[in-house]
């Protein structure tokens, strides 16, 4: 019968690389890991693994055992987490994963109505999936995905929270400043201020430069909002940005926002789940919160 314990011994024997380090991580003997892995191999009546040298090579039957233990010992982690918090009578820990560098900035003004509303859940925000957040979810890294740009996927669920439209950010004394709207044609001698996002995911790009087949004079990436802004406002560069970050930098900065064409960028911040943990009471109740205007959110 196949256990949890099997695919825990392939998972660090195919990382560690070798039984000895396995069993030693595992706090086994490396006769008795083999030994598991050799009763598995005859109830199965298949190799699991092949020596080479002192080596081993996972065979078909067990690469598909890697699989599914990359896929099941997540869940067994957290599920194992979640009832330690059960049991010292807290509610859980929300991990929410970013793949939207500036969705920080709104992601504090739901974190601290929410962390009110529910004291005895912890939040943990993990900022490192500039576009890999989908993977996130699938392996149970995170529980929730703040994104532009959702992906249908079977098994998981998006749901938009709040609307916004990206705009041009241009010094308050630059040409365009007083534009109503800004043409592609118009970035054409401008140096454009990004986050370090691919080319292909970058909205002022694939909705607006390319389908004119214009480029900017030059394409600079940063990762910190205040200094990409800062560059700006001393004229050495214009950004796109979501207008309401904008409009709050413009309160304190020398800049402005100016319509990216005539129609505009509409965009929305989605918040990514997977369909069997939309009943956790906890991370429903996010999604609600974050759906709230901020007015709602401190009534």
């Amino acid at each position: 019968m196949l256990e949890r314990s099997h695919l825990t011994i392939i998972h660090e024997v195919n990382k560690l690389g070798s039984l000895t380090a396995a069993a030693q991580s595992l706090h086994l003997t490396q006769s008795a890991l083999s030994h598991a892995i050799k009763k598995l191999e005859q109830q199965m009546g298949t190799d699991i693994w092949i020596r080479e040298g002192k080596s081993l090579r996972l065979t078909q039957a067990g690469q598909s055992l890697l699989v599914l233990a990359n896929r099941l010992l997540p869940q067994f982690v957290l599920a194992e987490e979640r009832m330690k918090q059960y049991a010292a009578g807290e509610r859980g820990t929300l991990r929410i994963g970013m793949e939207c560098h500036p969705c920080y900035q709104w992601l504090l003004k739901v974190v601290s109505p929410y962390l009110a509303h529910w004291p005895d859940v912890d939040v943990d925000v993990k900022q490192k999936f500039q576009f890999g957040g989908i993977g996130a979810l699938f392996g149970y890294e995170i529980d929730l995905l703040v994104t532009p740009d959702p992906l249908n996927k079977p098994g998981l669920k998006f749901i938009p929270v709040f609307d916004y439209e990206q705009v041009l950010v241009v010094a308050r004394d630059h040409p365009l400043a007083g534009e109503p709207y800004v043409k592609p044609a118009q970035l054409s001698d401008e140096v454009l201020i990004t986050y370090p996002v691919a080319v292909d995911r970058l909205d002022v790009y694939t909705q607006f430069l390319m389908p004119a087949g214009i480029a900017p004079a030059r394409h600079k990436t940063m990762e910190t909002t205040d200094i990409m802004l800062q560059m700006v406002e001393s004229g050495r560069g214009v950004a796109a940005l979501p207008r309401w970050l904008a409009e709050e930098y413009a309160e304190r900065m020398a800049v402005t926002a100016v319509r990216l064409g005539k129609s505009g960028i509409a965009k929305q911040i989605h918040l990514g789940m997977r369909e069997a943990d939309i009943e956790v009471e906890y991370l429903a109740s996010f999604i609600e919160l974050a759906r709230q205007s901020p007015q709602e959110r401190h009534s």
